[in-house]
């Protein structure tokens, strides 16, 4: 019989708004009820404001792509995660957002990332030797703590050239992950719709370790700078998005904005990757077939480059799995600015509309097993009609993540590169629970007895 990937369980179809805020604060996944797998829009009411959950393709493509500017980005979520991020593109809408893109899109495009790959392949050689380092201790790894160090150190060497052991990357890195643990993303303004001028109760801890983030990467962007203006700097992502300017005004980023931005970056970019790269080795070590294919395709490779990585179709297929079955951002939340009428109900102006990565890319109408973790889908019929109108890990319309091309290099290099080297296998524990705060992992970590592959079996 298969064994399925682990899944949270679901709560009662019907709680109360405070039990339902209570199991919200748990976990974010198991606080919705089992119906959301098979419906095609769910309607929740609270004293406050009412919210819908939206699952037909159809709907996703209006609010995402044909109507983007009629449901911005709704406030609710992002009140958690305003003191790190500030007025960044993550959580800004109209032209705010707009001028923030016309100055970020650019420095992601394809010929940038290119640029990019010297720093993604130094972080895999890191990653290699320090896992080789920590299995001659113990050949237990809590995987998650492995990949977030991996995730980390590509963001700093791709944004300033530095690596994770630099003094101001360590403390940043020591900093988000106490950020992470005061979980932020709950805030009572998510369910109560509060003036702007009422305090928000953040966490004194989430509070505290915002601000000292916010500190250390002001002093990196003032270094960079000072380096910039002394014609010194590295040719790496924030030299870049610091000298693009706005076409249309002509400005670029001042320093505060910059520091909005390199925290979503760094948001984005190492705690999405580094969810996504644990929970692939998980499967992989679940699925010793698609681990030994993986190798096999990385000992094929000659030359390591971005064009290498495109070829990586195994790594690639399972690397998009991965992302189907535990997407990183499991919901996202837009709000309506005029009344809407969806599959025959009364939308009102302000609601909120949920899209769920999480329960779309599960749903049971629209994927064949939807809870089997099976790579080979994305060849099939029925995978490549999904792909297009059913798979949102990074949003898709006019606010696709920038770096989704970046994600989908790094992942499947760092993946190829780690299965080559070693071999995982699950360790003799429960399996790990999926939880979702900031972005979906495991609640209690993931597990996995690694060991080095032996010279010449699947590798030069």
């Amino acid at each position: 019989m298969t064994v399925l990937p682990p899944k949270p369980p679901s709560r009662p179809d019907r709680v109360s708004l405070w039990r339902y805020m209570r199991l919200f604060r748990q976990d974010i996944l198991s606080a919705q009820p089992a119906r959301l797998y098979r419906a095609w829009m769910a309607e929740f009411r609270t004293p406050f404001f009412r919210s819908y959950l939206l699952n037909q393709p159809e709907l996703i493509d209006l609010v995402l792509k044909r109507r983007p500017e009629d449901f911005p980005k709704s406030d609710r979520i992002g009140e958690g995660l305003r003191p790190l991020l500030g007025q960044s593109v993550f959580l800004t809408n109209g032209e705010i957002w707009k001028r923030q893109r016309r100055i970020i899109d650019p420095a992601f495009e394809g010929g940038r990332l290119r640029d990019s790959f010297g720093a993604m392949w130094a972080a895999s050689e890191a990653a290699i030797a320090r896992l080789q380092t920590q299995i001659c201790k113990s050949d237990e790894v809590e995987i998650e703590a492995v990949t977030s160090h991996a995730a980390a150190d590509v963001i700093f060497r791709t944004l300033f050239s530095i690596p994770i052991e630099h003094r101001v990357a360590a403390k940043v890195f020591a900093e988000f992950q106490a950020f992470q643990r005061s979980q932020p993303l709950l805030n009572l303004a998510a369910f109560v719709p509060l003036p702007r001028w009422m305090p928000r109760f953040h966490a004194r801890s989430a509070r505290k370790a915002a601000q000292a983030i916010r500190a250390l990467i002001t002093e990196l962007t003032e270094t960079r700078q000072d380096e910039i203006d002394s014609g010194q700097a590295p040719a790496d992502l924030a030299t870049k998005i610091m000298t693009l300017r706005d076409p249309d005004s002509g400005r670029g980023f001042d320093t505060e904005e910059m520091v909005d931005h390199v925290a979503i970056f760094f948001l984005a970019g190492h705690e999405t990757s580094a969810s996504a790269l644990a929970w692939a080795l998980y499967l992989v070590a679940t699925h010793p077939d698609w681990q030994e294919k993986i190798a096999a395709e990385a000992a094929s490779v000659d030359i390591w480059d971005v064009a290498a990585v495109s070829r990586l179709r195994v790594s690639r297929d399972v690397f998009r799995e991965t992302l189907r079955l535990y997407p990183p951002v499991p919901m996202m939340v837009r709000e309506t600015r005029c009344p809407e009428r969806f599959r025959g109900r009364d939308i009102p102006e302000g609601a909120q509309l949920v899209l769920s990565p999480w329960h779309l890319h599960r749903h049971e109408r629209l994927w064949d097993a939807p809870d089997a973790f099976d790579p080979g889908r994305w060849s099939t019929e029925n995978g490549q009609y999904c792909r297009r109108d059913a798979f949102i890990p990074f949003s898709a319309g006019a606010r696709v993540c920038p770096g989704a091309g970046f994600a989908m290099i790094e992942g499947p290099l760092l993946l190829a590169r780690l299965v080559q080297h070693f071999r995982f296998e699950s360790a003799p524990h429960k399996p790990p629970v999926p939880s979702a705060h900031l972005t979906v992992r495991s609640r209690d970590g993931i597990r996995l007895t690694v060991s080095r592959r032996t010279a010449g079996e699947n590798f030069p």
